[in-house]
């Protein structure tokens, strides 16, 4: 299988191994990011090659095209021996002769494809600069080169010698394509270009000025580098003390951009107690949601290329287990809240454990009547025990249907609590402990008069029939 070595080889020969930081070797990450899944996702690298009428100008030795035609050729050399990348290539300011000025000389000369790096090549022998500067335009177009892909990385690599000369705002387009996942942030390669126009750069993508053309040749095998290698993270997941103790929990990564998903790991601690190494992509920033309850969410996370990036999240943690007297209600879903919150944040099995963040929560239990506990304290690394009393069963027998309702009495008055089914004469239900009232009257009485009520009282783990008839 081809791997990334001759990438390294390619950076081996300008010199730049040291500098990126990547060391061969029988563990080499392959090209690229999809969660480490059997099938890779596919890199697409768009080079934007700036054509205009400045390039034909000398920068030291030889012309701008011609050094940015040379070192770019050596580049799709390497990468066309890369398993997963896909290259493309636009052109700007090559069409039209200037004056007048063209903003619409742009032009996808070659388009993605798996073994097009000779047509690339080809293609750059025979460029010739002529027109003007239309970045934005070109930059915008290149939503069109993307085609729709599920799993794929789309790199842009902008070469150029000069800043938009058209009224194009590449730092709106870049923005739009980045929040749209159409793109990662762009790299730029300045050729020669005043170091004043660093700041026109830094908004459209990670900007990198080659001063002379020895530089050229290092910044662009910086650029693929960074394009085609993983960096390791390491997501400590902290408790109230600080300590990276919290684990087994899922975490997942968005692109803050865009807001798609790109990674989901559950958290480990490997076999030397720490939190286990993760892979992400360095070209993209992170919003990172821990998916604890409830979710803890980071925010702009960059992943340091070429090394080892420590994220960090506050997640105390503790445990509460609901259960019941005699193992009943087995199959009751109870109801979790945050304190003062009426948002659902879990349903939990009774008789189950669950972990929440360090806090208070309420619980509303759809036993019979509504059971509503306040002020639950979840602490740190403490399992918190709720009992619920166990159940009665009252079996009520009616003569004929008719309406019937269940009510709890407190400070002389009555609650409802439950509507007996009006179409069948018996009914068995579940109470919690205590003193009810039973008001019924048959459906086929006409008369206020017929209806009669009956206290009861329940204990629980006892069984009763309560007969009503008039």
């Amino acid at each position: 299988m081809t791997s990334l070595r001759n990438i390294y080889q390619y950076l081996l020969q300008i010199g730049l191994l040291i500098i990126v930081g990547i060391m061969p070797g029988p563990g080499m990450a392959q090209i690229p990011f999809s969660n480490q899944k059997e099938k890779p996702a596919i890199t697409r690298i768009l080079f934007v090659l700036d054509c205009s009428q400045s390039m034909s100008g000398y920068w030291e030795k030889s012309r701008k095209i011609d050094i940015a035609r040379e070192f770019l050729t050596q580049t799709v050399d390497s990468l066309e021996q890369v398993q997963n990348v896909e290259m493309a290539l636009r052109v700007y300011g090559h069409q039209s002769v200037v004056p007048p000025q063209d903003c619409n000389d742009t032009r996808l000369e070659v388009p993605f494809g798996p073994d097009n790096a000779s047509m690339i090549r080809r293609r750059l022998r025979y460029l010739n600069p002529k027109g003007t500067t239309p970045i934005a335009n070109s930059l915008a177009l290149t939503a069109r080169d993307f085609t729709p892909c599920d799993d794929c990385r789309n790199i842009v690599i902008l070469i150029t010698d000069g800043i938009e000369a058209c009224e194009g705002d590449p730092c709106s387009v870049s923005s739009d394509l980045q929040k749209k996942g159409i793109i990662l942030k762009p790299f730029i390669i300045g050729i020669g270009i005043d170091p004043e126009f660093k700041k026109t750069f830094e908004c459209v993508g990670q900007y990198y000025n080659a001063a002379e053309e020895t530089r050229f040749r290092e910044v662009l095998g910086v650029v693929i580098s960074e394009a085609l290698n993983a960096t390791t993270a390491q997501v400590n997941l902290l408790d109230r003390d600080g300590y990276p103790s919290e684990t087994n929990v899922n975490m997942t990564f968005y692109d803050q951009e865009s807001g798609k998903m790109k990674y989901n790991y559950v958290h480990t601690i490997n076999n030397r107690g720490n939190p286990d190494t993760i892979i992400l992509d360095p070209l993209i920033t992170y919003r990172m949601v821990v998916n604890t309850l409830p979710p803890v969410q980071v925010d702009n996370i960059s992943v340091l290329k070429g090394k080892h990036t420590i994220i960090a999240a506050d997640v105390p943690q503790g445990e509460l287990v609901i259960q019941s007297d005699g193992n009943r209600y087995r199959d009751l879903g109870i109801i979790v809240r945050k304190d003062g919150d009426m948002k659902t944040l879990n349903i939990q099995k009774m008789n189950t454990g669950e972990r929440y963040l360090v806090g208070s929560y309420d619980l509303e239990i759809p036993v019979l009547p509504i059971m509503y506990i306040h002020d639950v304290q979840i602490k740190q690394s403490t399992t918190t025990t709720i009992e619920i009393p166990g159940h009665g069963i009252v079996t009520f027998l009616l003569n004929t249907p008719g309406i019937c309702s269940i009510y709890t009495l407190k400070d002389n008055a009555i609650i409802w609590i439950y509507n007996l089914r009006q179409n069948i004469t018996n009914e068995a239900i579940l109470l919690q402990p205590g003193e009810y009232l039973v008001v019924y009257r048959a459906r086929n009485a006409k008369r206020s008069f017929y209806t009669i009520e009956k206290t009861i009282s329940v204990r629980a783990g006892t069984s009763q029939s309560v007969r009503l008839t008039f």
